[in-house]
């Protein structure tokens, strides 16, 4: 196979048509093998995507949204900005991995929404966004972005975004390196829903009151929303546990302190490498020796079989309750 001709050094990884033209790059060059055509207009340089096998589908999916992202950008008039699921993805915020290749880019009134293969336009009220940059790119606030999704998200899946944004790291089982802040606070999400007349905003006010800022990864969310929906209490989420010396045993994903009950999720991540395999396996050996009940679920039990995760906790609940 010929090598392609080198373009000129000016030319970003993702570049306008015109520009390349403008450049001395002939139309053949612009249709040669290593580049794709993401959208009209526009030239990206072809990459190798991530190797499934070894990269979480999250991260695939987030990286692939930023590299779309940067190639609109090559296109995209100044007044435009991401918004919905392209700028949850770009905040790095958990979003089911259906969500489609599609880019959100909009506008505000009474411009026109762009139109083409590959993006998805949007005209938008003015009072209902905040628009901010990240990484050079323009962006919905994430306060704004997590309004946008208001007809976007299932119910769970839309407290689990308020719950990144929110989030607060404070667990003493850390590396000692400081926790990143917030992205927005709960006053700023409140603000959002009340900026104007949108759509989706039931289902905003409806999420508001059930998000939390204890909360460390969608899966976490979804299963205190799963217990609380079937009449349980709701648990504690990332909780701090101390055997009776005062020596920390672990942080525990989301616990009934009272009856030591302990909920664990077992993740992809807790099997990434040897070290952590043995972190959890120490951290879980910890906590039974000092008297916890463990109940460990995963992503099957929570997406396809909540029922399931419901009854391993009711069971442990009743015995610890029987115990007393």
């Amino acid at each position: 196979m010929r090598t392609p001709r080198p373009l000129p050094e000016q030319l970003p990884p993702a570049f306008r048509v015109g520009e390349a033209r403008r450049l001395g790059v002939g139309r053949s060059r612009l249709d040669g093998a290593d580049l794709e055509r993401p959208f009209t207009g526009v030239r990206m340089q072809r990459q190798t995507r991530l190797d499934p096998t070894l990269t979480p589908r999250a991260e695939a999916l987030r990286e692939e949204a930023i590299r779309r992202a940067n190639a609109y950008a090559a296109r995209m008039r100044p007044t435009e900005f991401f918004s919905h699921t392209t700028a949850a993805l770009l905040w790095g915020l958990p979003l089911p991995l259906l969500v489609d290749e599609l880019v959100d880019a909009s506008i505000c009134r009474p411009e026109r929404a762009s139109r083409g293969a590959g993006v998805r336009g949007r005209q938008i009220d003015p009072r209902l966004v905040r628009v901010t940059t990240r990484n050079s790119l323009r962006v919905t606030t994430p306060a704004s972005t997590w309004a946008c999704l208001g007809t976007v998200l299932s119910p769970y899946d839309l407290v689990a975004v308020g719950d990144a944004i929110v989030c607060v790291r404070a667990s003493s089982g850390g590396n000692g390196s400081p926790a990143p802040p917030p992205l927005a606070t709960l006053n700023q999400l409140r603000a959002a829903i009340d900026a104007g007349r949108r759509p989706g905003v039931g289902a905003l006010r409806d999420a508001f009151g059930r998000i939390r800022t204890g909360s460390w990864s969608r899966l976490e969310t979804w299963v205190r929303l799963i217990l609380i929906d079937a009449g349980l209490p709701e648990p504690v989420l990332n909780f701090d546990a101390y055997d009776t010396a005062g020596r920390f045993l672990g942080c525990i994903d989301l616990a009934y302190p009272d009856l030591k009950i302990a909920i664990e999720y077992e993740g992809d991540h807790h099997w990434m490498t040897a070290e952590q395999f043995q972190h959890d396996i120490d951290r879980l050996n910890r906590l039974v020796e000092a008297g916890w009940r463990i109940v460990r679920i995963t992503k099957g039990h929570v997406f396809t079989n909540p029922t399931e995760v419901v009854r391993r906790v009711s069971v442990a609940r009743a015995q610890r309750e029987t115990a007393r």
